[in-house]
């Protein structure tokens, strides 16, 4: 999930990020690594996000602006994620200025501007055209070493492990929220669990076309892309606290949705239909486009599960310490229904 807001919104933070040990440690840690990479810090950090899954803070130095992240368990694969890419992936994604992979500490150069923030991009389909081209051409680079990528902690939640998946979070339930106005009534988990040999089913069915699993975003969109760091370079993609080693298509799931509320256009309309086409297109020589269609239908109708889990993920930490309801958890069940309904796609080709 994209990490929301700034300091002013309401704290639901971890509590750990208040205790000032930790964070005079992590203010500490971020000195040294400025330092060793030869700049010099201009100020107080600034711009604090502080979230259940992770904290972030903005250090201006006189070398530009370096970004902070510490991750928490549901989320740590992240610092390490990085530096696979870097080496299988170069270009698309920031270069760390450095990773402590014991405290799951990132330090990263700043980015400039995302999409969302360049002039007219964020409705230019020939912009996200670009975007889901150089995406879908990464994951097929990729595909050749889900062992290291799966080694960095990533959850893997390809259609042979989405059944369990789901399965699981229905058992659970506190990740439910059984009885709260933000959670499941027990008709509704009755009907899910009723449901559950179709989704397997379904799985199934998207499992039988044999599309090699990769790296999946699960939130991919104009605000965690940044421009090229030069004119005619790659995109580069960050915030992969989300992501899982799954099938491909299912980050259409999200990234379709988002286009389609700022183009302003059906989830099933034409444009969509096109964004949707030119990322299947790294695919094309070696399946039809029918085929390639249809898992792209499956894999955004599956992939209701994946963004459900992700939120369980994103307040392990906080669930463990505190005896208070997570912030956050209410996604759990939300998109276990969500799944049910409508999905970009549902409409034939």
């Amino acid at each position: 999930m994209s990490e929301p807001g700034t300091s002013e919104e309401p704290d639901v933070s971890l509590p750990l990020w208040r205790d000032p040990a930790w964070r005079a440690e992590a203010d500490g840690w971020v000195a040294d690594r400025v330092t060793e990479a030869g700049r010099r810090a201009t100020g107080p950090a600034d711009s604090a996000r502080l979230v259940p899954w992770s904290a972030v803070w903005r250090v201006p130095t006189d070398g530009g602006p370096v970004w902070f992240k510490a991750c928490t368990v549901g989320v740590r694969h992240e610092p390490a994620l990085y530096r696979v890419l870097v080496r299988r992936a170069p270009g698309h994604v920031l270069t760390p200025i450095a990773v402590d992979l014991e405290r799951d500490f990132l330090l990263l150069p700043d980015g400039g501007p995302t999409l969302r923030q360049m002039e007219g991009a964020r409705t230019d389909v020939a912009a996200w055209e670009r975007m889901f081209q150089e995406y879908a051409a990464m994951q097929r680079g990729l595909e050749p070493y889900l062992d290291e990528l799966a080694a960095t902690g990533l959850t893997v939640a390809g259609p042979g492990e989405l059944p369990a998946m789901r399965a699981a979070l229905l058992a659970d339930d506190r990740l439910l929220l059984i009885g709260d106005e933000s959670g499941l009534t027990e008709a509704q988990r009755d009907e899910l669990l009723a449901e559950q040999e179709s989704y397997a089913a379904l799985c199934a069915d998207l499992a039988a076309y044999g599309i090699p699993l990769s790296l999946q975003h699960d939130d991919l969109h104009d605000n965690n892309v940044f421009g090229p760091a030069e004119p005619g370079g790659p995109l580069r993609v960050f915030d992969w606290g989300d992501a899982v080693v799954g099938h491909p298509f299912g980050v259409l799931l999200i990234s379709l949705r988002v286009v389609s509320d700022l183009l302003e256009v059906p989830e099933t309309g034409r444009e969509v239909r096109r964004l949707r086409d030119a990322y299947l297109e790294p695919w094309t020589g070696d399946w039809s486009r029918a085929d390639l269609r249809d898992a792209a239908r499956l894999a955004v109708r599956a992939g209701g599960v994946s963004r459900a889990d992700c939120y369980r993920r994103a307040v392990l930490a906080w669930t463990a310490d505190a005896p208070t309801r997570a912030p956050y958890v209410e996604g759990v069940p939300a998109w276990l229904l969500e799944q049910r309904g409508p999905m970009p796609l549902d409409q034939p080709a």
